[in-house]
């Protein structure tokens, strides 16, 4: 029997030339993984002897091979017509009777007198899933399936699917021999998580290749909507490290739209045995799965990828019955994995635009060209070398036309999709879940599709001027003091740990707090009382979590952490928060609360904020969150940057009230810096670091107060310059002050980004460590090494 069908249990990695990459796979978790906790539904494969028997069948062989080699698969119309002939011949051909009664045992076996039991059939190709290519979704599966008969046709749909015109083309695209692949299906007893959710993960960040994270996506319902890019999931970060420890380990949380979800047809007569609803508004705005799950399949992800020793791809189910998480599908990740970490290629916008649509990045690129946009698969061959495709959803089906494009913005879709999988082996930036991508672009509309500036992805209005930069890193020179970088953005922290780097010399709180909360925190403490239209717009903002307060509290957990975690062990020094009343005025609901300045820079801002009758709630609602980070996820490596210190009283208050919030100097390894960017803290070294472990020098404001001058104003801008006399000065006594004292010196203002040889001058004067924005790292560590040899 095991000629034509084998059960799962019976199978592991050395089978996949008998039943493909996904059935191996399946039989390989079950048989070596079941007792380490991970959880694989039961069933069986028909074997690659099995279909090659059929199609050996009147001659079927030798009719495809020769419609293939006949086959220009550039030409997209007689693509469609081949591979549909094709398919319809082997829809008609009959199976054979060695195939027919071993699969109608086995369907009875597993059914184990459960006439209502559903299947899903999944397809396995000999060639797929293997390190160095994907073939991601490009045979067919088949949900709900219940009934011999329609297990026999969902098995021969199955087969016809090796000849779909997308797996005809990716074929050819990579190398692979028509005739030297085969299938198997694969029959699996369906997890019933049409009443619960369903997704995909990588034991890897899908974007940098991170591998200290699990990147989780999901959604309601049966997991098809996810894999096609049907719905914009939802998404979930866990810290691989901080999961192992037994801590909470969730980084990140996304909540996407879920609009639809497919469950089972409720017409048992139907033709299609599932069928796509929508997702009710309640359910939208709450996460498909609790946190405890999250960490659950992050645990079975991290099992799968030891056992497999490489970053994996993971289907999962959750069970509305028994309420258990699943895993339907594991195969190796084939992107990220296999790029090459000594090499950074950064694509950087040199001008900015307007933006038309936002959506979730893929990759890092930017492409640029004519919009295209496409409403069918009919449409495909309007899709010219250089245009940026714009549709609704892209799926395998469209690989064919995918490489030609340069960009890809579609309004539906997660990170984890099959469109996104193929963007990213194409290597094409590609925009997705934008929502209104289609309405908002014009055909023939010139656009700029720039990945390269986090998780949001941006389509500029124009072509835009960029260049990619490459760096090898391998071998970088030794220099005496560490480089740090300035990292404000959660998003990018996963690309800018690749970096050399010695940590990170300044986080902004105040970055976090625009980018991912964008309401004032007082508007969150006071939510009852909130106009109505502004409360109703907060409400959409704190959608998926538990309270106002909590919603803040939690958004900073998550920016922090996932600084922390890119990074760890190093050092994360996070600065509170340093928003001016302007700056605070232009969150929601900031104008309520905040006091009109004529000179914002010099106003309410800072340590005189914290410690104010009037400001100190809201100060708690960052102390609470950097004591989360610290003492429950067990993050030590973060430590805290008090900014704009006026006075050494104001010092003194401000460290005792962040002792009285749980977050006391010296307790768990804590360090507090102060920032050293007023003339009076320069002046005073000596008394400040009375109360803080060391200086952080922030260059900019130290410049401008010692100057005199208004950094913002074009008419004297010219006069701006850290390497002035009066500032090195001030720097100069800063820094001795701090060595005097034994303790730390760092800058992490502008000013050594923009000159290296101010960078080389600290240098000079001993500085501990230099804070760069990312994109002047590598050139200011070259520069510096150079001169240190001359």
């Amino acid at each position: 029997m095991e000629d034509y069908i084998i059960w799962f249990d019976h199978l592991g990695m050395s089978d996949v030339d008998r039943v493909g990459g996904k059935n191996a796979s399946l039989g390989e978790m079950i048989s070596n993984l079941a007792n380490a906790g991970v959880t694989v539904p039961g069933g069986f494969a028909t074997t690659a002897h099995a279909y090659r028997e059929f199609l050996a069948k009147d001659g079927l062989r030798e009719k495809i091979d020769t419609a293939l080699d006949a086959l220009d698969i550039n030409d997209v119309n007689e693509l469609a017509r081949v591979g549909s002939e094709i398919r319809q011949w082997i829809l008609d051909t009959p199976f054979p009777d060695a195939l027919e009664k071993p699969l109608a045992d086995a369907y009875a076996k597993l059914r184990d007198g459960n006439d209502n039991l559903a299947v899903a059939v999944r397809s396995s190709a000999t060639a797929e899933d293997l390190p160095d290519a994907s073939f991601a979704g490009q045979q067919e599966t088949f949900l709900n399936v219940v009934g011999l008969e329609q297990v026999r046709t969902s098995v021969k749909e199955v087969f016809a699917s090796l000849f779909n015109d997308r797996a005809i083309s990716y074929r050819v695209h990579h190398g692979f021999d028509h005739k030297q692949v085969a299938l198997s299906a694969g029959i699996q007893k369906m997890v019933r998580s049409e009443t619960a959710a369903s997704g995909v993960m990588f034991t890897l960040d899908t974007e940098s290749g991170f591998r200290d994270v699990v990147f989780i996506t999901g959604s309601y319902g049966l997991g098809e909507t996810v894999v096609q890019g049907a719905v914009n999931p939802d998404e979930f970060y866990v810290h691989k490290p901080t999961l192992t420890a037994g801590k909470p380990a969730v980084l990140r949380r996304n909540l996407g739209s879920k609009a639809i979800k497919m469950v089972y047809h409720t017409d048992p007569a139907a033709e299609q045995f599932v069928e796509t609803v929508k997702v009710e508004q309640d359910d939208r705005n709450r996460f498909c799965i609790t946190d405890a799950e999250v960490e659950e399949l992050a645990k079975q992800a991290m099992i799968i990828e030891k056992h497999y020793q490489r970053p994996m791809d993971i289907e999962w189910a959750k069970d509305g019955d028994d309420g258990r998480i699943y895993i339907v599908q594991a195969r190796p990740e084939t992107v990220k994995s296999r790029a090459s970490a000594n090499v950074m290629e950064r694509y950087l916008l040199n001008e900015t635009g307007t933006i038309l649509v936002e959506g979730r990045s893929i990759g890092h690129k930017i492409g640029s060209g004519p919009v295209k946009i496409v409403n069918s698969i009919k449409e495909m061959d309007r899709v010219q070398a250089g245009d940026v495709l714009v549709t609704d959803m892209t799926d395998p089906d469209w690989e064919p036309v995918m490489k030609r494009a340069s960009a890809i913005v579609t309004d539906r879709g997660g990170r984890t999709c099959h469109a996104a999988i193929i963007a990213r082996e194409l290597g094409i930036p590609a925009v997705v879940g934008c929502g209104d991508a289609t309405e908002l672009l014009k055909d023939g509309q010139e656009v700029t599709v720039s990945c390269a500036e986090g998780d949001t992805g941006m389509i500029y209005e124009g072509s835009l001027d960029f260049e990619l930069k490459e760096n090898t890193v391998d071998s970088m020179p030794a220099i005496p003091f560490k480089i740090m970088m300035n990292v404000g953005n959660p998003d990018r922290a996963f690309d800018f740990q690749a970096l050399p780097n010695e940590g990170v010399g300044l986080a902004r709180l105040e970055f976090i707090i625009n980018r991912m909360i964008g309401v004032h925190p007082k508007a969150l403490l006071n939510f009852d009382g909130l106009p109505r239209d502004i409360r109703q717009t907060v409400e959409k903002r704190i959608s998926g979590y538990s309270s106002p307060v909590d919603f803040y509290v939690d958004k900073l957990v998550e920016g922090i952490s996932t600084l922390a975690a890119a990074f760890a062990p190093k050092k994360v020094i996070v600065r509170l928060s340093d928003f001016k009343s302007n700056e605070y005025a232009n969150l929601i609901g900031g104008t309520l609360y905040e006091p009109d300045e004529e000179n914002p820079m010099l106003g309410f801002r800072g340590a005189s904020r914290y410690i104010s009758e009037t400001f100190r709630d809201c100060f708690e609602l960052e102390c609470r969150a950097l004591k989360k980070v610290r003492n429950e996820m067990g993050l030590t490596n973060v430590e805290i940057m008090v900014p704009f210190v006026r006075t050494v009283g104001e010092a003194e208050q401000v460290v005792n009230l962040l002792a009285e919030n749980g977050l006391k100097r010296g307790e768990n390894g804590l360090r507090v810096i102060m920032m050293c960017e007023l003339p009076a803290n320069a002046l005073l070294a000596e008394q400040f670091l009375e109360h803080f472990d060391g200086f952080s020098i922030g260059s900019n404001d130290l410049t401008q107060l010692t100057l005199g001058l208004d950094r913002d104003s074009g008419i004297i801008a010219h006069l701006f310059d850290e390497r002035n006399d009066a500032v090195k000065a001030l720097l100069g006594s800063a820094i001795q002050a701090c060595k005097k004292a034994n303790k730390y010196i760092g800058i992490c203002g502008q000013g050594p980004s923009d000159h290296p040889d101010l960078a080389k001058w600290l240098m000079d004067q001993g500085i501990d460590s230099v804070s760069l924005n990312p994109d002047s790292v590598l050139d200011t560590w070259f520069f510096l090494a150079d001169e240190k040899i001359d």
